[in-house]
């Protein structure tokens, strides 16, 4: 028993640790990447089945929306992504777009699609695991990340502000003029 508890007492610390270290590394909306670094890695399945990387897409202007159907704001926010980014970007092969459904399973994530009328390509996020690359694992969504062609973050949006979004379309047409 002595044993056990002297090796279970350093991993808790550890853990604990870990954990306040992401705290305190996150900004005022939960966010633990800045605009500047590299966007964490990491593979997703879209709802068609097929796979995506984010490293492989190096070279194209890419934008992450973190997205649920329990989130208001997202439902709110969905129409304007689909007709003032996507519809617009959609036949650029220099731009990807993937919302990325927050822990949710593979048939609510197509429904929600459906009902958003989202055209854009939808990918689970089983944990959240993806999510928490990006923000505190607690933290809330709607959220959009955007990634320059060399894979650093050059936007971090919170919510839904016209301007913040208005801004955002912006930068992404500057980035695809570049």
């Amino acid at each position: 028993m002595f044993l056990i508890k002297r090796l279970l007492l350093p991993l808790l610390l550890l853990w604990a640790t870990a954990a306040v270290a992401q705290e305190a590394e996150a900004d005022s909306v939960g966010y633990i990447v800045r605009v500047g670094q590299m966007a964490p890695d990491f593979t997703v399945t879209l709802t068609d089945g097929s796979s995506v990387t984010l490293s492989q897409l190096r070279g194209r202007v890419v934008m992450l929306q973190f997205t649920a159907s329990w989130c208001g704001v997202c439902r709110k926010e969905m129409p304007f992504i689909e007709r003032d980014i996507w519809q617009k970007h959609k036949n650029n092969k220099e731009f990807a777009l993937i919302g990325i459904d927050r822990d949710e399973p593979l048939e609510k994530v197509i429904a929600f699609g459906r009902q958003t009328k989202v055209t854009y390509p939808l990918a689970l996020d089983p944990g959240a695991d993806v999510f928490a690359r990006y923000a505190l694992r607690k933290a809330g969504i709607t959220r959009n990340v955007l990634i320059d062609r060399e894979g650093r973050i050059v936007m971090l949006t919170r919510l839904y502000n016209p301007e913040e979004f208005a801004a955002l379309t912006r930068e992404i047409d500057r980035l695809l003029a570049e």
